[in-house]
Protein backbone atom coordinates (compact mmCIF):
# COMPACT_ATOMS: atom_id res chain seq x y z
CA UNK A 1 0.00 0.00 0.00
CA UNK A 2 1.52 3.79 -0.69
CA UNK A 3 2.45 5.32 2.30
CA UNK A 4 0.19 8.17 2.11
CA UNK A 5 -2.75 5.64 1.98
CA UNK A 6 -1.44 3.92 4.90
CA UNK A 7 -1.30 6.96 6.64
CA UNK A 8 -4.59 7.86 6.19
CA UNK A 9 -6.13 4.79 6.62
CA UNK A 10 -4.39 4.47 10.09
CA UNK A 11 -5.64 7.76 10.96
CA UNK A 12 -2.44 9.38 11.88
CA UNK A 13 -3.27 11.98 9.19
CA UNK A 14 -6.18 13.09 8.58
CA UNK A 15 -6.63 13.63 4.98
CA UNK A 16 -4.75 11.66 1.88
CA UNK A 17 -3.58 15.39 0.04
CA UNK A 18 -2.38 16.30 3.56
CA UNK A 19 -0.19 13.26 3.80
CA UNK A 20 0.80 13.82 0.23
CA UNK A 21 2.23 16.89 0.73
CA UNK A 22 4.02 15.94 4.05
CA UNK A 23 6.10 13.36 2.28
CA UNK A 24 6.62 16.15 -0.45
CA UNK A 25 7.77 17.94 1.90
CA UNK A 26 10.09 15.45 3.50
CA UNK A 27 8.43 15.59 6.70
CA UNK A 28 7.71 11.63 6.56
CA UNK A 29 10.50 9.44 6.66
CA UNK A 30 10.68 5.54 6.62
CA UNK A 31 13.54 3.76 8.50
CA UNK A 32 15.46 6.92 8.71
CA UNK A 33 15.21 7.89 5.08
CA UNK A 34 13.14 10.62 3.50
CA UNK A 35 9.88 8.77 1.72
CA UNK A 36 7.75 9.34 -1.25
CA UNK A 37 3.85 9.21 -1.37
CA UNK A 38 4.59 6.45 -3.44
CA UNK A 39 6.50 4.41 -1.05
CA UNK A 40 5.32 0.37 -0.51
CA UNK A 41 4.66 0.01 3.22
CA UNK A 42 4.72 -3.05 4.75
CA UNK A 43 4.80 -4.55 8.19
CA UNK A 44 7.71 -3.87 10.41
CA UNK A 45 9.06 -0.64 8.30
CA UNK A 46 9.01 2.34 10.90
CA UNK A 47 7.82 5.63 10.21
CA UNK A 48 8.64 9.04 11.28
CA UNK A 49 6.04 12.48 10.82
CA UNK A 50 7.14 15.66 11.74
CA UNK A 51 4.69 18.43 12.78
CA UNK A 52 6.61 21.58 13.37
CA UNK A 53 8.31 20.63 16.90
CA UNK A 54 6.62 17.72 17.59
CA UNK A 55 7.38 14.32 15.97
CA UNK A 56 5.52 10.69 16.38
CA UNK A 57 7.59 7.00 15.68
CA UNK A 58 5.59 4.43 14.59
CA UNK A 59 5.87 0.57 13.87
CA UNK A 60 3.59 -0.56 11.29
CA UNK A 61 2.45 -3.80 12.92
CA UNK A 62 -0.51 -4.37 9.57
CA UNK A 63 -1.32 -3.29 6.13
CA UNK A 64 -4.73 -3.27 5.77
CA UNK A 65 -6.91 -1.23 2.80
CA UNK A 66 -10.06 -0.64 4.80
CA UNK A 67 -10.53 -0.35 8.89
CA UNK A 68 -12.53 0.90 11.14
CA UNK A 69 -11.73 4.31 13.01
CA UNK A 70 -11.93 2.49 16.74
CA UNK A 71 -9.57 -0.06 14.96
CA UNK A 72 -7.04 2.09 13.61
CA UNK A 73 -4.81 2.36 15.76
CA UNK A 74 -4.21 -1.44 16.23
CA UNK A 75 -2.57 -1.11 12.59
CA UNK A 76 0.66 0.56 14.55
CA UNK A 77 2.52 0.67 17.67
CA UNK A 78 4.11 4.16 18.59
CA UNK A 79 7.62 4.27 19.35
CA UNK A 80 9.71 6.06 22.08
Amino acid sequence: MRLDKYLKVSRLIKRRTVANDACDNAHVTVNGRPAKASYDVKENDVIEISFGERSVRVRVLAVKEHTLKADASSLYEVLP
